[in-house]
């Protein structure tokens, strides 16, 4: 939409209000409403958020390593921008008006440390040789029949699932539940963050949904939109949903497979119709990037304690250093298809992810590849890529990956220090927070019998 139009809708819209959201770096988008005056006044400028939000963890609690911002700096407010074009209407809130927003500094250029300008960063360093980055992402997640509340008096433990039994592709529980799949398809729709598909996934309670594909900074956002917005519609059907990417032991984890493709002008970078597989050198090239750089930046795709629960043998997560064609054991899935749906599926990411920065890890591993011509010497793995150990293992711990990316050149060079340097301390945080907690495991272990 124009940007004369956006302003007029906000203008005339009779709530007086516009909701405007950023994300931190766990992805958990922050924001506040403002008045209609207050966002004219700043809309084609520049605003300010507090830098907290860079100073602090998923619950609030200020991090004691953190150089960008702390109690040394004050949490002051930093510059930020509203991105007009990403105007949306909140269908369950009256289509008051929705915008996304990115942060720079004091001299107007992008902050080192916003995910969405990471994101911006990766895609010029593509234009740069000559691609045009199209991504999709697709989520994983449980739903109960809770409230925060409910949830909170049972210490999260005992949640009624939205369904019983483990039942995937199910046309009779998404019969049972239609009221809530029906306003997931139609409402995410109308808020411009459009599905392919939606399905119940293996699990009590879980569904999958794929998001159609895009331009990888457009992908990002519906990405980052799309968790908050079903969190929300689903309070309005009186349930919880979770994207953690493991919530029990005995169940799958949840997914968060990021499609990717690279395209030259209007032809998919990624077919060959003369290769016998069907794939192009840049394409071979983007893998071998991949599959090079991810135990440099795995805490981008597995970012917290509860990730690594995911990555276990024989729980469709992959925990080895591996890719193939239609195979979904490896850790990169290959889809030649045509001309026109050929891609790379990532099947590391988990759902509990920042999609800006998954996204980007996807990328700028992938461009690693064509930059620096890496040749694909390792052959695609042919059945249970749990046991193809040719190219080693995916780091086991978030401790061990966030100390294998501190130590790595690879985050520096592609993401820039300045983003490199904040998010392994942000994980080393995460790590030591981890390591203060007593668990129920070790009551059940420990309690009578030591």
């Amino acid at each position: 939409m124009e940007t004369n139009k956006i302003i007029q809708y906000v203008r005339e819209h009779p709530a007086g209000k516009v909701k405007i959201a950023f994300t931190d770096i766990d992805g958990v988008l922050r924001g506040k409403y403002i008045s209609t005056e207050k966002f004219l006044s700043v809309c084609e400028g520049s605003t300010g958020f507090c830098d907290v939000i860079f100073g602090w963890d998923a619950a609030d609690v200020a991090y004691d390593n953190g150089r960008f911002t702390g109690w040394h700096t004050g949490y002051p407010d930093t510059p930020a921008r509203i991105d007009l074009d990403t105007f949306r209407k909140i269908p369950w809130e009256e289509d008051i008006p929705f915008f996304l927003g990115d942060f720079i500094d004091k001299q107007g250029k992008p902050s080192s440390v916003c995910p969405r300008q990471l994101v911006k960063k990766l895609v010029r360093d593509a234009e740069e040789l000559g691609f045009t980055a199209c991504f999709s992402q697709e989520f994983e997640w449980f739903n109960f029949s809770e409230t925060p509340q409910s949830a909170t008096e049972k210490n999260f433990k005992n949640l009624s699932p939205l369904t019983p039994g483990m039942f995937g592709y199910s046309i009779l529980r998404s019969s049972l539940n239609n009221p809530f799949f029906t306003d997931l398809f139609q409402l995410l729709k109308n808020f411009d963050v459009p599905l392919e598909g939606l399905h119940t996934e293996t699990g009590p309670g879980v569904l999958e949904a794929a998001i159609l594909y895009s331009g990888i900074l457009e992908a990002a956002d519906r990405a980052v939109l799309f968790k908050t917005a079903v969190k929300e519609i689903a309070y309005r059907h009186g349930i919880l949903a979770t994207f953690m990417a493991k919530i029990s032991e005995t169940l799958p984890g949840c997914g968060g497979h990021i499609h990717q493709s690279l395209w030259h002008k209007d032809r998919n970078a990624f077919y060959d119709e003369k290769d016998a597989n069907g794939i192009s050198t840049a394409m071979r090239q983007y893998i071998a990037g991949q599959l090079f750089c991810l135990p440099h930046i795995l805490p981008l795709f597995a970012p917290t304690i509860n990730s690594y629960k995911r990555l276990v043998e024989g729980a469709w997560a992959p925990t080895t250093l591996t890719w193939g064609f239609d195979n979904r054991t490896v850790a990169l899935r290959v889809l030649p298809g045509n001309k026109k749906a050929c891609r790379l599926e990532t099947r590391v990411v988990g759902a509990d992810v920042n999609p800006y920065l998954a996204m980007a890890g996807c990328l700028g591993a992938g461009l690693y590849g064509i930059k620096n011509g890496l040749d694909l010497k390792q052959p695609a793995t042919s059945g249970n890529g749990y046991l193809d150990f040719s190219n080693g293992t995916l780091p086991a711990t978030l401790e061990e990956a966030t100390a294998k990316m501190k130590a790595s050149t690879i985050a520096k060079e592609i993401f820039g220090e300045g983003f490199a340097a904040h998010f392994v301390q942000t994980r080393e945080w995460e790590w030591r927070q981890h390591l203060k907690a007593v668990t129920d495991w070790e009551y059940k272990r420990y309690f009578e019998i030591i």
